[in-house]
């Protein structure tokens, strides 16, 4: 096994490219799951692409085989009935499998956990999200419950709107309530990569924000 072999699942959506980059800053290796590698275009010898779609358990199994933690910035595919707990349920199940226990996630505000303290605007802005989006909401909630029942070493970040940005700003992070509005891409890249070897929101669900 190669010393701190990173699997990444949605590495190539808006965010995750910027995961990816921050990864390869910081000399991981990393296996990344793509639907089409065919159209992955980033050639680096620190990436293993790895043909397979998340919804499929041995697609799952295989990509994270060898690996010492998993990250995944996985969005919703358009058209698509909602993925958030059918990935989480074949996550979890094979990372129990291969013995991994790091687990590292992004999803939006609209979770709630029995620590928030959200404010008005955090609240309203939940609520839009229930009932625009019901399905997918409803999904990303039930992504946390399976989360806070299993057994895995699990970070769950909860962002506002990514800017898609090279631009770095302070952040701030709670576990009760989102006091920005944004995060820049490139400091959701850095604090997911930091998250691999720090034990400070294990089991937790942080929200990440710039100030």
């Amino acid at each position: 096994m190669k010393k701190d072999m990173i699997a990444v699942i949605g590495g190539t959506g808006k965010s995750g490219k910027y995961l990816v980059q921050q990864l390869l800053e910081n000399n991981y290796h990393l296996k990344l799951l793509l639907r089409n590698p065919e159209n992955f275009t980033l050639q680096n010898h620190l990436i293993e692409a790895v043909k397979g779609d998340a919804r499929d358990y041995y697609s799952i199994l295989n990509l994270i085989k060898d690996c010492n933690a998993v990250i995944s910035t996985l969005g919703q595919p358009a058209g698509e009935e909602s993925i958030f707990s059918d990935a989480t349920k074949n996550i979890i199940k094979a990372m129990q499998f291969h013995g991994i226990k790091r687990y590292i996630v992004t999803t939006g505000l609209n979770v709630n956990t029995p620590f928030d303290r959200k404010n008005e605007k955090v609240k309203m802005a939940t609520e839009w999200m229930y009932q625009h989006y019901p399905e997918t909401t409803a999904d990303k909630q039930k992504e946390y419950e399976l989360l806070a029942e299993s057994d895995l070493d699990w970070t769950l970040v909860r962002l506002p709107l990514i800017n898609l940005t090279d631009e770095s700003f302070m952040t701030e992070t709670s576990l009760e309530d989102c006091k920005g509005e944004n995060i820049s891409a490139t400091d959701l890249g850095k604090f997911l990569v930091s998250q691999i070897d720090d034990e400070t929101f294990i089991k937790q669900s942080p929200f990440l924000y710039n100030v």
